[in-house]
């Protein structure tokens, strides 16, 4: 068989098939760096606050390149548009997010027949312990700063009281206050109106205030790209095979050719044997 593989032929086919294999472990070398990649910025980023205008666009999705980024804006709170969302952790307490609609100012509008004229976003204001002492929202013109944060997914969750959801979901914030809204929502940190603290940290204002991160996805590893990667490196080697299954095929014709060269006349019945039975 090493005479048939060593064939010109077969020699420039085994190079291209070492060609494409070549190609192939390095696409499986790029998924899997790509695997491991993150699509977080880092806290000298994050950590950096940035206009919301800036970064995001109303309509369009939090991506993982600005989530948990600190933003600023200024507009004003919506207090007839506040949801409290329950079994939220504060100092190992479990009670509740109060979020309030924050008209963005200059905010761009959409267009479409359910697009409104004010653009909100979602501003998880502070943590209670008890419903029933759910503070109103600041009034006037506040300048916000907070951390920009990826909406939840809706829950379901039928046997909840009116004005709770389950879940801070900016999709069902939208058909419930009936106004176009930001598809991410902000962490308060400091809430500024004429000069004053009006947020969660100042001592008046009934709420306690919530302490997030940034977005840590450091041990998180891609496992659609590793498989990717893997899918690459089994072509590759399906590569070498095709070729030594081409030069084994071609080996059995010329092993075949040379049987009939050896016995042409194989197939046909021997003469003493014919007149035996005809005998």
């Amino acid at each position: 068989m090493l005479k048939t593989a060593v064939k010109p032929k077969w020699i420039a086919a085994l190079v291209f098939a070492l060609a494409v294999s070549a190609v192939l472990v390095l696409l499986s070398q790029w998924q899997f760096s790509r695997s491991l990649e993150k699509d977080v910025a880092p806290p000298t980023v994050t950590e950096k606050v940035q206009p919301l205008l800036n970064i995001m666009v109303p309509g369009e999705p939090l991506t993982g390149d600005i989530e948990g980024q600190l933003v600023t804006t200024s507009g004003h709170f919506d207090p007839a548009k506040q949801v409290l969302v329950p079994e939220r952790v504060q100092d190992g307490d479990v009670g509740y997010w109060v979020v309030t609609a924050f008209v963005v100012d200059g905010a761009p509008t959409l267009s479409g027949v359910a697009a409104t004229k004010e653009v909100v976003i979602p501003v998880a204001r502070g943590w209670i312990a008890s419903p029933d002492k759910q503070p109103s929202a600041p009034s006037g013109t506040v300048q916000l700063e907070g951390r920009l944060l990826n909406s939840e997914g809706p829950v379901l969750a039928p046997d909840l009281p009116a004005g709770q959801v389950s879940a801070l979901s900016s999709a069902e914030l939208t058909n419930m206050w009936n106004v176009t809204t930001y598809a991410a929502f902000v962490v308060s940190r400091h809430e500024m109106a004429n000069g004053a603290d009006v947020g969660a940290s100042a001592q008046s204002s009934g709420l306690l205030p919530i302490t997030v991160t940034a977005t840590d996805q450091n041990d998180k590893v891609n496992w659609l790209n590793i498989f990717y990667a893997i899918e690459w490196v089994v072509f590759a080697g399906f590569a070498l095979f095709l070729w030594w299954r081409l030069v084994a095929d071609d080996y059995r014709r010329d092993q075949d050719a040379l049987y009939d060269l050896e016995y042409p006349d194989d197939d046909t019945p021997d003469e003493d044997t014919t007149k035996e039975v005809t005998k």
